[in-house]
């Protein structure tokens, strides 16, 4: 672990000084969005996947409800004619899990690797680089004991902030405006019943994102530029993929 812990602090610093002529002493903040970019980047086709299997599986929705009826008193053949509708339609309902699985790594790696005090026996240089006065290494209660709110490391934060709040909002709104333009869409699962308590989960889930606030307050600074470039990302991808998808079903997407 300390070895690919190392490798991985060497790619950061490359990346860092491939940068620096254009961000000088940003250069690192700047590194972990473009290595936040890649990431999405190299995870794109299975979003894009994720994407086409949500709106298959809307499809298939009106077979899926005449195999439940006719098969309503016989629960194991209607679990296998589904299984073998998904088969034959090449639909596989895990697929939407993909891309956020495999995201996971990337940024628990940030947040290690900004975390540790020494990578590899050797104290971590990584922690003193900065982002307009505010280390990476430090979390938001730092910049708050450092001159509260509004000082210069406080700022720093505020703008992460609004950011997150601005693409909440974004995503907030979609899904009303979705929700608005399908009233009577409703939220089924891969049996075609009702999923319980879909349509308050349909409400809920974009009030979610407002969530990353905390999650950008309480991890170190570097993985919270991971965070707010990653849901930037995401905002902006579900917008484009799951543009013609009813909002119960954009919903129930995984957010990738």
């Amino acid at each position: 672990m300390s070895a690919f812990m190392s490798a991985f602090a060497s790619l950061v610093g490359a990346l860092a000084d491939l940068l620096q002529p254009l961000f000088q002493h940003a250069s690192t903040a700047a590194a972990i969005v473009l290595f936040t970019a890649l990431v999405r980047l190299a995870v794109h086709p299975l979003s894009r996947a994720a994407a086409r299997g949500q709106k298959a599986r809307t499809k298939l929705q009106p077979q899926i409800a005449e195999l439940r009826k006719k098969h309503s008193k016989n629960p194991d053949r209607m679990q296998k004619a589904l299984m073998e509708l998904h088969a034959k339609e090449k639909v596989s309902p895990l697929s939407g899990c993909l891309p956020s699985l495999l995201q996971m790594p990337a940024f628990f790696l940030l947040y290690h690797l900004f975390s540790s005090q020494r990578i590899g026996g050797e104290p971590n240089s990584l922690l003193g680089h900065e982002l307009f006065g505010a280390p990476l290494g430090e979390r938001w209660h730092h910049a708050l004991s450092e001159g509260g709110p509004f000082g210069p490391q406080g700022l720093v934060y505020l703008g992460l902030f609004v950011i997150v709040a601005a693409v909440a909002t974004f995503n907030y709104g979609r899904t009303k405006r979705q929700m608005a333009a399908n009233p009577m869409t409703p939220a089924t699962g891969p049996d075609g019943q009702p999923v319980p308590g879909m349509g308050a989960m349909t409400k809920v889930m974009p009030l979610m994102s407002f969530l990353t606030l905390v999650s950008v307050a309480y991890v170190p600074l570097a993985a919270a530029l991971y965070i707010v470039t990653s849901t930037t990302w995401t905002a902006l991808e579900r917008a484009y993929l799951y543009r013609e998808t009813p909002a119960a079903e954009a919903a129930v997407a995984p957010a990738v």
